[in-house]
């Protein structure tokens, strides 16, 4: 067990894992430098850039001949195209709401959807891909079903931002489950998809001389095109780590993102994380807890006894 352990922390794609989600856990400082900019002219933004910063990575990493293959392949089978599409629209939705959550100083509210996720993925599984539920499944999804109601019940107010974050992710992750494409060439295929639009958009906010990119001068415009490399680079670093790694390990270390997320918006920009919050988010972090022990080999022992017991 230590082998495997050292093993695994010698590993490269450890380190490109952590990265990623460190990145993706600080995000919201950089939304935050934008917040001048109004939500969807950011993510008009990110979406135009991105696709060209991943265009230039195809070209430098000579992967454009095998983009154009994906390409052909996605023209010639609609069920995988039709899953494509779907899965580009549910991340600029997806996007589009956590750029205003983070806009709008909440940030707390964002981070717990991204702890709900892998939860809402189980029960996507379940509905969708006839996946087994397991016994800690079913009580890690019970508990965070509490942490929501008791949220929803105390604060007064249904926690839509991050129940719509979790769940639209959750989606475009059973859509990229049908999408036979590599990581990079999928996220710049689903870019390309919805670019025409975003450029549309910002070519009318510029006719109307109203975009934010020439209002607000040289530092707004440079950080309106940063949005495309925040956006690739811990993609990028992710798909490099994740080969590395058993997915158990990924499973886990995603969790850095929300939870650093989490800090930011209570620590560096001052929102509010009242008792009630933690009661919520107790219930979240229990069935995570659950959930994770429940993959190790004494949890699964003791499942078959019980579900032998019981019947």
């Amino acid at each position: 067990m230590k082998q495997d352990t050292a093993s695994i922390l010698a590993k490269p794609g450890l380190l490109s894992i952590v990265s990623a989600y460190i990145l993706w856990g600080a995000l919201p400082i950089y939304w935050k430098l934008l917040t001048t900019v109004p939500a969807m002219e950011v993510l008009a933004h990110r979406i135009v850039w991105s696709f060209f910063f991943l265009l230039i990575l195809l070209l430098v990493s000579n992967s454009l001949a095998t983009f154009r293959q994906e390409i052909r392949f996605l023209l010639a089978h609609p069920k995988h195209a039709a899953a494509l599409f779907a899965a580009s629209l549910l991340i600029s939705a997806n996007w589009l709401v956590y750029i205003w959550a983070v806009q709008s100083n909440r940030i707390v509210e964002s981070s717990l959807g991204y702890y709900i996720n892998p939860l809402v993925s189980i029960a996507l599984g379940l509905l969708f891909l006839k996946e087994r539920l397991t016994l800690w499944q079913g009580i890690g999804c019970l508990l965070a079903l509490s942490g929501v109601l008791h949220m929803t019940w105390q604060l007064g107010s249904f926690p839509w931002i991050s129940l719509f974050l979790a769940v639209s992710f959750g989606l475009y992750g059973l859509c990229k489950k049908v999408i036979q494409v590599g990581a990079v060439s999928g996220i710049a295929l689903e870019t390309l998809l919805v670019s025409p639009l975003a450029l549309f958009y910002l070519t009318q906010l510029s006719q109307q001389e109203t975009a934010a990119f020439s209002t607000q001068g040289t530092a707004i415009l440079l950080l309106c095109i940063g949005t495309g490399a925040i956006t690739a680079t811990p993609l990028l670093l992710f798909a490099s780590g994740v080969k590395q790694l058993p997915l158990k390990i990924v499973g886990f270390i995603q969790y850095l993102s929300p939870t650093l997320a989490l800090m930011i918006g209570v620590f560096v920009y001052g929102e509010p994380f009242s008792f009630s919050h933690l009661i919520s988010f107790a219930f979240i972090w229990s069935a995570l807890l659950v959930v994770s022990l429940g993959e190790t080999s004494a949890f699964q022992t003791f499942e078959k006894r019980f579900l032998r017991t019981a019947a």
